[in-house]
C-alpha cells in the first residue's frame, strides 16, 4: 500500500510538471502564430483591394466611347458613329495573370484566416 500511494504522488508530481511545460510552450506558440497570421491577413487584404482594379474594365473607356460616338452623330457621320463600337466594356476580359495572381491572393488569405481561426481555438482549449 505504501508503495503505491508513494508511486502515485511521484507520478502526479512529475505529470504536473510536464503538463506545465507543454502548455506554457505552446500557450506562446499559439500566440505567436496567431499574432503572424493576423499580420499577415491583413497585409493580404489590403494588396487584394489594390489588386481588384485589375480584374474590372476602365470606366473611361466607355465614357469615350460613347463620347466619341456622340461627338460623329453631332457631326453628321453617320457610318463612322456606327463602326466604334457602343460599349468597349463589353469586349474587355482580364489578363489570365491578374485572375492567376488574384486566385493565389485569396487562397493565401483563406489559408491565413483558417491558421488563426485554429490557433483561437487551440488557446481556448
Amino acid at each position: 500500500k505504501d508503495d503505491r500511494s508513494r508511486f502515485w504522488r511521484v507520478y502526479r508530481r512529475v505529470a504536473e510538471e510536464h503538463d506545465g511545460e507543454f502548455l506554457e510552450r505552446y500557450t506562446s506558440d499559439m500566440e505567436s502564430i496567431l499574432l503572424f497570421s493576423g499580420l499577415f491577413s491583413a497585409v493580404s487584404a489590403a494588396f487584394i483591394v489594390a489588386m481588384e482594379s485589375n480584374l474590372s474594365s476602365d470606366p473611361s473607356d466607355t465614357t469615350n466611347a460613347l463620347l466619341t460616338q456622340l461627338v460623329q452623330l453631332g457631326l453628321g457621320n453617320l457610318t463612322a458613329a456606327g463602326s466604334t463600337p457602343a460599349a468597349p466594356a463589353s469586349m474587355w476580359s482580364p489578363a489570365m495573370s491578374d485572375i492567376r495572381i488574384q486566385m493565389i491572393a485569396y487562397a493565401s488569405l483563406s489559408m491565413s484566416l483558417l491558421a488563426a481561426f485554429g490557433a483561437v481555438l487551440g488557446k481556448q482549449w
